[in-house]
C-alpha cells in the first residue's frame, strides 16, 4: 500500500501523475474537511448533508478521473512518436550494418567476430590496414572526362 507521501519521479510522465495526483488529493482533502466540518456541526441532519457530500466526492472523483486520462493520453502520443522515431534509427542502423558486412572483405568479418566472442574492442584502423572503400568515398561521383569542356 503506497502512502500519500511518496517522492515523485524525474520522468515526464511520473512526475506529470504525480503532481496531479497531489492536486487531486488536495483538492478532495479540501472539500472533504469542509464537508466534514459542516457534517460534525450538523449532526442532526437527515440524510441530505450525506447525498451532499457523496456528489462532492463523485464529482472530485470524475475530475481527478478526467485529468489522469488526459495526461496518460498525451503521454501516449509523445511515446508513439519516440517509437516512430526508434523504428526509423533502427532501420537506418540495419542498412548500414548490411553495407558495411558486404563492404567488409573477410578477413575483417573473422576478425570481427573474434573480438566479438572474447569482448575486446576493435583495434584502431592504421594507414597500412588495407580496408573496403569509405561510404563516403562510394557515394561521391566519379569525374570522368573524354577530353576538354566547353
Amino acid at each position: 500500500m503506497t502512502s500519500m507521501n511518496t517522492p515523485c519521479y524525474t520522468v515526464a510522465m511520473d512526475l506529470g501523475v504525480c503532481q496531479l495526483r497531489n492536486f487531486s488529493i488536495s483538492f478532495l482533502s479540501s472539500l472533504l474537511s469542509t464537508e466534514r466540518s459542516h457534517v460534525k456541526l450538523d449532526n442532526g441532519s437527515s440524510g441530505a448533508s450525506v447525498v451532499a457530500i457523496d456528489n462532492k466526492i463523485e464529482q472530485a472523483m470524475d475530475l481527478v478521473k478526467s485529468h489522469l486520462m488526459y495526461a496518460v493520453r498525451e503521454e501516449v502520443e509523445v511515446l508513439k512518436e519516440q517509437i516512430k522515431e526508434l523504428i526509423d534509427r533502427n532501420s537506418q542502423l540495419e542498412q548500414e550494418n548490411t553495407l558495411l558486412k558486404t563492404l567488409a572483405s573477410p578477413e575483417q568479418m573473422a576478425q570481427f567476430q573474434a573480438q566479438v566472442q572474447t569482448g575486446t574492442p576493435p583495434a584502431p584502423p592504421t594507414a597500412a590496414t588495407p580496408g573496403p572503400p569509405s561510404t563516403a568515398a562510394l557515394a561521391q561521383p566519379t569525374l570522368h572526362s573524354s577530353g576538354p569542356s566547353a
